[in-house]
């Protein structure tokens, strides 16, 4: 029993958590197993509860040492005690500062906008090679523009593994830290392609290095510090594999030596995100100048195998990935297969990569979403090889990342959006107003069917109607996710009449607030965005599919893509159809005259 106390007090040092409520509300209690593991990732010397009570005391014992905290936060510039400091990164001894707004920026209070959210991806024209590319959503931003509205946001561009086998999903990257090359527009190497069944990543990663095969090195003055490195592991892994952790000791540790690199992976790394860096900054001040913006989305964490879990190994917890306990949507749990970031370490390096994180994709959005923002406040570790309900809580220093958030907010005149859906703490909700992070309201999770009806969203929130990792409107009507998660094995087949009911029950429930029928989805969801655009809602994002009313979702969470077509089916309309197609130019500018009403 005193050895059980002990473990639970080096966990609460630690900030990992020894009780919480699951998505089904359910109290649960983490096994000393799960407990030890996780507290030894955090770097604490315990391998049973047997020696957790001597761990505590080497915990303990490091921090009185320590001679002062690493990381301190003066709000808008000023610190009890010190004179004010210019926002930015200062140091003063051991401890880093985040000088930061104490909120993050805002075009100005009570402006009420729209737009909509697509994968890049997938918005294809009749011009298009196997993926759209920047020309193509520079098309879609000035036909938005043309209806009322002013911001297309977008599925992460961050660079992904596309040679076989590819991993097509823009929330598992190889970096936080660059650029797609596949959203390039090739110019004169441009060549149009035929549809396919499904957007194949390799094929168009195999167009881009066609095209980019005989461009000239870059200019040294386009190259910063993080690229030739970043580069060079794109090198190393065409000819030592895909996974790191498998090359030889001193390549593994960091250390690449010239005949580990293929030159010609190192050459188009070097050209693709230099070309990327250049197409992207004139796109934003092209679109700047027609008051539209970029919305992007940070994404939760990185591919083991890619660039910063190699380049930041100190930074990383292994043996855990991150995920969620059992909820109602998966019962079972998720493990989203990647690593944590450690809390500790990153403070201990002033959370310089997290910053350069958000500052990569501050500079170029109008608006940012950060994915599950309660990471802000804790995290979800599941150990290697326990199940996915065998997890637990660790906790982060929410104060500072909100710093870093509100920082580059202003720098790049960015507004910040959390995705705050699912399980959520109290201290998120708090801190979301407080910070002015505006949060995110989905017309499908309302309970349509319950009394009082569903208030609409406030103006601390953006409005959807679905995400990218719902189903669309027309698709969430009919039920088609029900079918696709027994099938996929997340839904077990007695429980499926229960599910079907009580969805029956919603779309009823949302027919009758709107009076319209339930076999009429497009009548339905011209009233629905109606409602949301009147609403104080300072953005309403439809997806765009869901103007003509596609019926088949992006990604079903919990499944692969290599078990499904997650992240790889085409839109069912051309951009040049889209653009024409009186229907949908008629609900994108119902809402626009609700948004202007």
């Amino acid at each position: 029993m005193e050895d059980l106390s002990a473990l639970h007090a080096l966990a609460a040092e630690l900030g990992v958590s020894t009780s919480y409520v699951d998505g089904l509300a359910r109290p649960v209690t983490p096994s000393p197993e799960t407990l030890v593991r996780v507290c030894a990732a955090l770097g604490a010397p315990v391998s049973g509860p047997y020696d957790a009570a001597a761990a505590l005391e080497a915990v303990r014992e490091a921090r009185r040492r320590d001679a002062g905290p690493p990381v301190a936060v003066a709000w808008d510039g000023h610190r009890p005690g010190h004179e004010a400091l210019p926002w930015g990164h200062h140091q003063d001894g051991q401890t880093f500062i985040l000088s930061a707004p104490s909120t993050a920026w805002r075009r100005g209070e009570g402006k009420r906008s729209w737009g909509v959210s697509a994968q890049l991806a997938a918005l294809r024209s009749a011009r298009s090679r196997t993926f759209g590319d920047l020309r193509d959503l520079e098309s879609t931003c000035r036909w938005l523009k043309s209806l009322g509205g002013d911001v297309v946001t977008l599925l992460p561009l961050l660079p992904t593994f596309n040679a076989p086998p590819a991993e097509p999903s823009p929330y598992s990257p190889v970096s936080r830290l660059f650029w797609s090359e596949l959203l390039l527009d090739l110019g004169d190497a441009h060549h149009p392609t035929p549809a396919r069944e499904r957007l194949d990543v390799v094929q168009a990663a195999t167009e881009v290095r066609a095209a980019l095969a005989h461009r000239p090195a870059p200019d040294p003055s386009e190259i910063d510090a993080e690229l030739p490195r970043y580069a060079r592991f794109r090198g190393a892994q065409a000819k030592l594999g895909r996974d790191w952790r498998s090359w030889p000791a001193a390549a593994r540790a960091g250390t690449l030596s010239p005949d580990q690199v293929d030159p010609d992976e190192e050459r188009f790394h070097l050209v693709a995100q230099t070309t990327a860096r250049r197409q992207l900054h004139d796109l934003r001040g092209r679109l700047d100048g027609e008051g539209i913006r970029l919305g992007l989305d940070l994404t939760v964490g990185v591919h083991p195998d890619g660039y910063d879990t190699w380049s930041r190994q100190n930074l990383f917890a292994s043996g855990m990935s991150v995920g969620a306990p059992p909820d109602r949507g998966f019962p079972s749990g998720q493990d989203w297969g990647f690593s944590p970031v450690l809390p500790t370490e990153s403070r201990r390096e002033g959370h310089r990569y997290l910053g350069a994180c958000i500052a990569h994709l501050a500079a170029l959005a109008g608006v940012l979403r950060v994915d599950h923002i309660m990471a802000w406040t804790r995290l979800y570790w599941i150990p290697h090889g326990m199940r996915l309900d065998q997890g637990t809580y660790v906790s982060y220093p929410a104060e500072e990342l909100f710093a870093l958030l509100t920082l580059e907010s202003h720098r790049n005149r960015c507004e910040i959006v959390g995705e705050n859906l699912g399980t959520v703490p109290p201290e998120i909700d708090e801190a979301l107003p407080k910070r002015k992070i505006w949060g995110m309201y989905l017309a499908e999770f309302q309970d349509w069917h319950k009394e009082p009806a569903p208030a609409p969203p406030t103006g601390r929130d953006v409005a959807l109607v679905g995400t990218h990792d719902t189903p669309t409107f027309a698709g969430w009507l009919k039920g088609n996710d029900i079918g696709d998660r027994i099938e996929s094995g997340l839904l077990k087949e007695e429980k499926a009449p229960e599910v079907r009911e009580e969805r029956a029950a919603i779309v009823s429930g949302i027919a009758r607030r709107f009076e319209r029928p339930a076999d009429d989805p497009r009548a339905l969801l011209g009233e629905l965005l109606g409602w949301l655009g009147r609403s104080e809602s300072p953005l309403v994002m439809p997806w765009l599919e869901d103007l003509w009313l596609e019926d088949r979702g992006v990604n079903l969470p919990g499944t692969t893509s290599s078990a499904r077509p997650n992240w790889q089916r085409p839109m069912r309309k051309l951009l040049d159809e889209v653009f024409r197609d009186g229907e949908i130019s008629d609900l994108a500018r119902r809402l626009a005259q609700a948004r202007a009403g």
